[in-house]
């Protein structure tokens, strides 16, 4: 939390998760926001699976929660390899990890929000859809400010073999 003169500034922190695994070589598993702002959207609008980190929670408790709230899947809670921090272009910080795992897209059971839109709330998909992808393919796709996250990954995991 910040000052600034009487206001209180408080910076909005994200936590999540990168899955990876090799299938002789390495893939990433990323997602497409879902709603209606993200509808036509594609090249730079992909993202790790994330989302704020509660008062007072640790950042890897939201990280697991996230992943599994926006996913329905269950992460593996060990073996995280850390990718730091990067900050998006709105002020976010985001902290993210990597984790070996191996979850089937078509099985995706994404969590819901609630906006007005078109003058009546509706309900939408947290993402709505996740996809496996090589690297230099999920540098298109990603947000540019969570390339680093691949950077970080790829020099920190070694290709089996």
């Amino acid at each position: 939390m910040l000052r600034a003169g009487d206001r209180v500034i408080t910076m909005r922190t994200s936590a999540g998760l990168l899955p990876y695994r090799f299938r002789q070589v390495l893939e990433v598993l990323i997602a497409h926001p879902g709603g209606p702002f993200f509808a036509r959207k594609d090249l730079g609008a992909w993202s790790v699976v994330k989302g704020e980190i509660g008062p007072d929670e640790d950042p890897r408790s939201a990280a697991l929660r996230e992943f599994q709230e926006e996913t329905g899947w269950q992460a593996p809670t060990e073996n995280w390899v850390e990718l730091g921090s990067v900050r998006m272009r709105s002020g976010k910080n985001v902290t993210a990890w990597a984790v070996a795992a191996d979850f089937d897209p078509a099985t995706l059971d994404p969590g819901t929000f609630r906006m007005m839109w078109r003058g009546r709330v509706q309900e939408f998909p947290e993402i709505d859809r996740v996809s496996w992808c090589l690297p230099d393919d999920a540098r298109r796709l990603l947000n540019p400010a969570q390339i680093p996250f691949l950077d970080r990954l790829e020099s920190r995991v070694a290709v089996p073999g």
